[in-house]
C-alpha cells in the first residue's frame, strides 16, 4: 500500500499551551508536514478526538489546503463511544469529511476494538456501514485498531475477514508483555494474512527517554543512532508491518525519525540481543507503564491529569537517589493548580473502563497521591 513506512500520527502536534492539546501551533505543523512530504512521506493519521477533537481540523488547516489530494494518504476513525445511534455512525462521518474537507478517507478504522466496543460495533451494524462506505467511494480500505488479546483479535478476524488491515500497539518493550501482548497480536494478523500499522512504536515517548543505563547501551554500539529510532525500527524491522505511526510534537522529532526512515535498515541479529537486554533493564525501572493516550481524562469527574501524573511518578523513580532535590514535585504542585490532585480520584472506576493498558489506574494515583502529596 505505502512505500515508506513512517507515518505522521497527528494526536501529538505541537502546542502553544502545554496544558491544552488543542491550542495547536500551526506555523510549527505546518513546516513538519512540509518537511515530511518533501522526503517522500505521505501517511498521516488522525482521529474524532485528537487534540482535545481539533486533530481533523487542523488536518485541513495544516495539509489539505495546502497540498492537491493525490499528494498524501490520510486515515481516520470512528469510535464506539460516540456512537449511540445508528444515525450517529453518519453524522459523525460526515462532519470528518467536513472537518478535513479531504472528500474520502485512504483508510478508515474502527477504533479500539475489544470486547466492549466490538459489541456496539455490532449492535449498530458498523461492520456493513463501513463496507458500504468503501463501496461508495468515501473510504479507500477498511480496517480497524486493536487493544485486547490475541484471542479476541483472532476472533474478529475471522468473523470479519472484509478488513484489509489491522493496527496494532507494537513496541519493543510490549512484545512479550502478558497483557498487551504485542507479539501474540501480530502473530495473529499474520495469520490471517493482515497488513498491519503500528501504533506506540515508542510507547507514548517512554523509550525515547529511556533510564540512562539502557541509553548507554544504545549509545555504546552506535553513538549516531538516537534513542527513539531503536523503537521505530524495532517496529518497522517486522514482516508484514506496512506502517509504523509516530505522534511527533516538534521538529526535531520529525527530522530524526524521518532520517533513519528514508531508507529504513532493519536491525540485525546482534541489536535484537542488545534490545532483549534493554527491556529487561527498563522493566525494572518503570513502575506505572502509561503510553499517555488520556483516554482516561476525558471522563474523570474529578479532572484529574492521569497521565501527567503517571509519567512525572515514572520521572522521579528513575531519578538517581544521590541528587537529591528533583523538579517533579515542583511540576505536580504546578499542576494541581489547574487539575484535581491524584488524591482527589473518587474511585468511580472510569478510567480504567477505558485505558487501552488495562492499568490498576485507581490503585496507582494512590501511589502518586502518597509520593507527591
Amino acid at each position: 500500500m505505502e512505500k515508506k513506512k513512517l507515518g505522521f500520527g497527528l494526536m501529538r502536534l505541537p502546542s502553544l499551551d502545554p496544558n491544552n492539546p488543542g491550542d495547536i501551533d500551526f506555523e510549527e505543523a505546518s513546516r513538519m508536514v512540509d518537511s515530511f512530504l518533501e522526503q517522500g512521506f505521505t501517511y498521516f493519521d488522525t482521529a474524532w478526538m485528537y487534540c482535545a477533537f481539533q486533530s481533523e481540523s487542523a488536518t485541513k488547516k495544516i495539509l489539505v489546503d495546502r497540498y492537491p489530494r493525490d499528494a498524501f494518504t490520510l486515515a481516520t476513525k470512528l469510535h464506539a463511544g460516540f456512537l449511540q445511534t445508528k444515525e450517529d455512525r453518519d453524522k459523525i462521518f460526515n462532519a470528518q469529511l467536513e472537518k478535513t474537507g479531504a472528500g474520502y478517507f485512504d483508510y478508515y478504522l474502527l477504533h479500539d476494538m475489544g470486547e466492549d466496543h466490538y459489541k456496539v460495533y455490532t449492535k449498530l451494524d458498523c461492520f456493513e456501514w463501513i463496507k458500504e462506505k468503501k463501496a461508495q467511494g468515501l473510504v479507500k480500505h477498511i480496517g480497524f485498531s486493536c487493544h485486547d488479546t490475541a484471542d479476541f483479535l483472532d476472533r474478529a478476524l475471522t468473523e470479519h475477514p472484509e478488513f484489509e488491515f489491522v493496527q496494532l500497539q507494537i513496541n519493543y518493550l510490549d512484545w512479550d508483555s502478558p497483557a498487551i501482548q504485542s507479539r501474540k497480536c501480530y502473530e495473529v494478523a499474520k495469520k490471517h494474512g493482515k497488513p498491519v500499522i503500528v501504533m506506540e512504536p515508542v510507547k507514548g515517548g517512554t523509550l525515547a527517554k529511556v533510564p540512562d543505563a539502557v541509553a548507554e547501551l544504545f549509545k555504546n554500539y552506535n553513538p549516531e543512532a538516537s534513542i527513539p529510532s531503536w523503537a521505530v525500527r524495532f517496529a518497522a524491522s517486522l514482516d508484514g508491518v506496512m506502517m509504523v505511526l509516530s505522534g511527533m510534537s516538534n521538529m526535531e522529532q520529525m527530522l530524526d525519525n524521518t532520517s533513519y526512515m528514508k531508507d529504513l535498515v532493519p536491525v540485525s541479529d546482534e541489536e535484537k540481543l542488545i534490545i532483549k537486554q534493554a527491556v529487561a533493564m527498563i522493566n525494572s525501572n518503570i513502575a506505572i507503564p502509561c503510553t499517555g493516550c488520556s483516554y482516561c481524562v476525558d471522563g474523570c469527574p474529578m479532572k484529574i491529569a492521569i497521565p501527567k501524573y503517571f509519567s512525572l511518578y515514572n520521572a522521579d523513580l528513575q531519578e538517581v537517589k544521590e541528587k537529591g532535590w528533583t523538579p517533579q514535585g515542583e511540576y505536580y504542585d504546578r499542576l494541581t493548580e489547574n487539575f484535581g490532585k491524584a488524591s482527589a480520584c473518587v474511585g468511580c472506576g472510569q478510567c480504567e473502563g477505558v485505558c487501552p493498558q488495562h492499568l490498576p489506574i485507581i490503585k496507582d494515583l494512590k501511589l502518586v497521591a502518597e509520593h507527591f502529596e
